[in-house]
């Protein structure tokens, strides 16, 4: 697979600022961005703030057009790579080494581009702090590139993140790579469009009652799907739960998951280090289950357990999470 690494944050890293972007759903950038064009639909996106690693996805779809772009640069070499200095005068630096101008205001003209506006809903994965910024930037092709767009050393990326003391399983990311790139992203699309309904479904069906924790605040809770919504593409009757989001969460990525033959929550080793997680392992669902229900809990257990969990005695310290 392909995998990028985009910033998204303050400062001039994308030539501007004006730019339509959402943490866990899509990304744009323009024709001035170096590599614009290079990133595909199926690609892995890797986002970060220049800090630390944010999340990740895969892309379902790009969107295109075009726009215009007030793009300012050094008034003596005319080159972008500019800076604004906030206690020295001149205000304004050029950092072209052949150049290296100082002036007060940076020559300023509108250009036309051609936007891109990705999105990745789908198989988006939330990992705040999982790798530093130091460490991100010398798992890209070029590590010492400053482009706001870096391709990264996949396989490297991937063990680092699944590997260590804060492992976080990628399965979601093949499956997501694997339906997009087969043709399905009208489906991803779909049901996007449909999780309004679908979560109303649900509140009307248990109350605001997330099914692992109890009563919530029917603001915190979620509508979570039983199985890969990238790979099935529509909603499906007892198909989904409504969980907090931190729980959610580690259910999509298998760290929570209902043993269908107890109906009971089993927690990752890793997970249950956190009191608050440590809990759940081993409770009760508290809402009832159709047929439906369990053949969905059963098919998300496959995916996350029983790959990675002996048959006999299913000791959890032996699984690869």
């Amino acid at each position: 697979m392909t995998a990028w690494l985009m910033y998204l944050g303050e400062g001039a890293k994308r030539v501007g600022e004006g730019y339509d972007d959402d943490l866990s759903s899509h990304y744009s950038w323009d024709s001035r961005v170096p590599n614009a064009a290079r990133v595909k639909v199926g690609d892995v996106i890797v986002l970060w703030d220049g800090k630390t690693l944010l999340g990740m996805s895969v892309i379902e779809d790009i969107e295109t057009g075009q726009g215009l772009k007030d793009v300012s640069s050094c008034p003596q070499c005319r080159k972008a790579d500019i800076a604004e200095r906030k206690t020295m005068t001149p205000k304004y630096r050029c950092w072209n080494q052949e150049c290296k101008a100082e002036f007060d205001a940076p020559h300023v003209e509108t250009v036309p581009v051609t936007t891109y506006r990705s999105g990745y809903e789908a198989g988006w994965i939330e990992m705040y702090g999982a790798v530093s910024g130091t460490e991100l930037r010398q798992l890209c092709e070029e590590p010492g590139s400053q482009n706001a767009l870096r391709r990264l050393r996949w396989e490297d990326f991937r063990d680092r993140v699944e590997s260590g003391e804060n492992a976080i399983p990628l399965d979601i990311i093949d499956t997501a790579h694997d339906v997009i790139v087969g043709g399905h992203t009208e489906a991803t699309v779909r049901v996007r469009k449909g999780q309004p309904a679908f979560r109303a479904a649900l509140l009307a069906t248990f109350g605001e009652v997330c099914a692992f924790t109890g009563p919530m605040p029917g603001s915190v809770l979620e509508a979570a799907h039983l199985y890969s919504y990238a790979v099935n593409g529509k909603h499906h009757p007892g198909g989904g739960l409504l969980l907090r989001r931190d729980v959610h969460r580690l259910f999509d990525l298998g760290q929570i998951a209902i043993d269908p033959d107890t109906l009971t929550l089993d927690v990752t080793p890793k997970i249950r280090t956190y009191p608050e997680y440590d809990k759940l392992h081993g409770r009760p669902l508290k809402v009832d289950l159709t047929a439906a229900h369990k053949r969905w809990i059963a098919k998300h257990w496959d995916m996350h357990r029983r790959t990675t969990i002996p048959t006999q005695g299913r000791d959890p310290e032996s699984a690869r999470l």
